[in-house]
């Protein structure tokens, strides 16, 4: 499969046009009978929908100013929000019964051959990946079961006040540059160098988003498959955790992850008191606004430079899908469509838009000074569907769930007799034995 790294120079508008292999969607030529037609369509369309969410913090402002425009169009469709905090735990638990929404963000956790088994399918990839980015991502056997509401660059969120303070001119960019970074925040500031958020378990989970940034490849994933070893010393997710561990094992993060508060450190960076988190670039908006000076907040590839150069993996946040139970598919549809190319919520959250050719925010050029690459990870080969989450799922790792980096972290605290090389040899001995069963079958 032809390699997929597209150097980030100027917009990241590069970076979809190329990878999704389209243009911008193009213009609507609908006549006047066809255009009446439509609106006879929309005014048709009514019922009752609830959108579960993971925004706890706008749903009750944006997400209902969404809900008035949406009305503007749709009158007689009543939009419900639902926020959910633990959205990953509460949302998967309540997919074991038929009551999780009419549109819902998919969690992370769905194995990629369950997808048809809970979520309507929204049209094939031939149809959609002209018009979205990122629609392999959430894609079972050809056809679409999630679009994401934003994509995202991976990086790291961090103060630049902060920074400053400690006397790092230049950003990091191997894992001991970054340790030395935040030794010198510890050293010459009164902020916290790092903030893990252990206590909420899914900002752990960020850095799973680096394999691309680690390695510049984007088939890295697909060959994990036939990996035997693959949190050995020199692999990407070696490299990632072994960062993570030493953070913590080095007193560089808050004195007692386990009362961490998400939302409280939105402000803690924000205001100086914290001086890096790895997050997906979503987050620049929040910390922006929760900063005492916007122009505070910066964003920065993970620290690992790959024969020379930088990469960042960019990928789809949350895929939008419709639950294939609902009692309503044609306004949970309408809702969907109009929420990807109508509310402009990707934008007014600094990411890379999910309709190709739409304007990008100016948080996502911040790269482009660096010469970053960005990767996009190409999605599984034909016949290898859902192999890494069937050999993830035997193996029970969780590759995209927080216990085995808050395994790592209580290793780090001290709090078990387990060192880092003990849980990586660990996750090596299941992830082989899973592997095994797999691939061979």
């Amino acid at each position: 499969m032809k390699k997929n790294v597209i150097a980030l120079l100027g917009l990241v508008i590069a970076l979809v046009l190329v990878a999704c292999g389209g243009t911008a969607a193009p213009a609507d030529t609908n006549s006047g009978e066809e255009a009446a037609s439509d609106e006879a369509a929309e005014e048709e369309i009514s019922g009752r929908i609830t959108v579960l969410t993971n925004r706890t913090d706008i749903v009750d402002t944006v997400f209902v100013e969404y809900a008035e425009r949406f009305n503007e169009i749709y009158p007689d469709v009543t939009v419900e929000f639902e926020a959910v905090t633990d959205y990953e735990g509460e949302v998967q638990i309540r997919m074991n019964t038929d009551d999780y929404g009419d549109v819902l963000l998919i969690p992370n956790g769905v194995p990629t051959d369950e997808l048809p088994d809970f979520f309507e399918p929204l049209g094939s990839v031939q149809e959609l990946e002209d018009q979205y980015i990122f629609v392999t991502e959430d894609a079972f056997d050809g056809q679409v079961y999630g679009i994401p509401v934003v994509g995202n660059v991976q990086g790291i969120v961090y103060n630049r006040a902060v920074f400053e303070e400690a006397g790092i001119a230049e950003l990091p960019g191997t894992p001991e540059e970054f340790l030395e970074a935040m030794r010198m925040i510890r050293d010459n500031t009164d902020a916290i160098p790092y903030y893990t958020n252990y206590a909420a378990g899914w900002p752990l989970v960020q850095w799973e988003g680096h394999r691309g940034s680690v390695t510049g490849n984007p088939d890295y994933s697909n060959e994990m498959v036939y990996m035997e070893s693959p949190f050995a010393e020199g692999s990407a997710h070696y490299t990632i955790y072994r960062l993570m561990y030493d953070l913590v094992a080095e007193g560089l993060v808050e004195v007692d992850p386990t009362t961490t508060d998400w939302e409280g450190s939105k402000t803690l960076i924000g205001t100086g008191q914290v001086g890096a988190m790895v997050l997906g670039s979503w987050a620049i908006v929040q910390m922006e606004e929760a900063a005492d000076d916007a122009t505070d907040i910066g964003y920065m590839p993970f620290p690992v430079t790959v024969d020379g150069e930088r990469y960042a993996e960019a990928n789809g946040d949350y895929k939008i899908g419709i639950n294939v139970n609902s009692d309503n598919k044609a306004a949970a549809r309408a809702w969907l469509d109009w929420f990807l190319n109508e509310s402009n919520f990707a934008f007014d959250q600094g990411g890379i838009p999910p309709v190709i050719g739409s304007e990008y925010p100016p948080q996502l050029s911040a790269f482009s000074d660096m010469g970053v690459n960005l990767v996009q990870m190409n999605p599984a080969r034909p016949g290898e569907e859902g192999w890494l989450d069937e050999i993830d799922s035997e193996a029970e790792i969780g590759l995209w769930d927080p216990a085995f980096r808050q395994r790592i972290i209580e290793a780090a605290l001290g709090n078990t007799d387990e060192t880092f090389d003990d849980i990586m040899a660990d996750l090596n001995a299941r992830w082989a034995e899973a592997q095994a069963e797999v691939v061979s079958q």
